[in-house]
Order: C-alpha cells, then structure tokens, then sequence
C-alpha cells in the first residue's frame, strides 16, 4: 500500500505574506491577527489583541494552549516592521508594525486588508 499524500499538518508551508516557511498554527495566528487588527486602522495595546483573540478562539470552541501569548508575540514580532530579523526583508512580507505616536506596547496591520 503507498501513501501519496504525506501529512501536511507537520510540513512548513510557505505563505505570501510570510517571511519564510510557515506553519499551520502560525499561519493561523497571522490570520487571527489580521483580523483583529484590521477593524482597528490605529492599532490596539498588545494587551487588548490577546483579549479580542482569546474571545474569538472561545465563541468558536478552539483551544487556547498554555503557551498562547508566546505564539502570538512569536508570529507578531516574526513579521513586525520593526523586528530585527525582518530589516532585510522585501516590504511585501511585513504584515505589521508598531507606531511611534502611541504610548505603551500598541501593534497595527501595516496595510488594512481590503474589505469584500
């Protein structure tokens, strides 16, 4: 018996907006990210963006692990205008950034996404 289909659930996928190989679990939290920040042209505080996530993962069933805010940050920083690691990256694969003009730890979609 072969097995042409392997298990793409382990797999590094690599993704448009990404800065590298992405997995699932963090193209899933970009997404939750983008759709939180999005309503919020201005940003929101770091604080407020794990609420709104942890509400959502809650009225959807999903589970929130242990580790939730560190997978948060990670994928956050990973493609954050201001991260070290995405300095020399092409601008097309930066997702977000951190005003100058806010007070406190305030993140923001570089670019709203467009509205359908």
């Amino acid at each position: 018996m072969t097995y042409e289909m392997s298990d793409d659930s382990t797999e590094a996928k690599a993704s448009p907006g990404a800065i590298g190989p992405v997995s699932r679990s963090e193209q899933a939290v970009l997404d939750e990210l983008v759709e939180v920040l999005s309503t919020r042209p201005g940003g929101l505080r770091r604080w407020s963006v794990m609420r709104a996530i942890r509400a959502s993962r809650s009225r959807r069933g999903q589970d929130i692990p242990q580790k939730f805010e560190d997978e948060v940050e990670r994928a956050f920083r990973r493609h954050c205008a201001d991260a070290a690691e995405t300095r020399s990256a092409p601008p097309g694969r930066v997702l977000f950034y951190r005003p100058k003009e806010t007070a406190g730890e305030v993140w923001a979609l570089l670019q709203a996404a467009p509205v359908t």
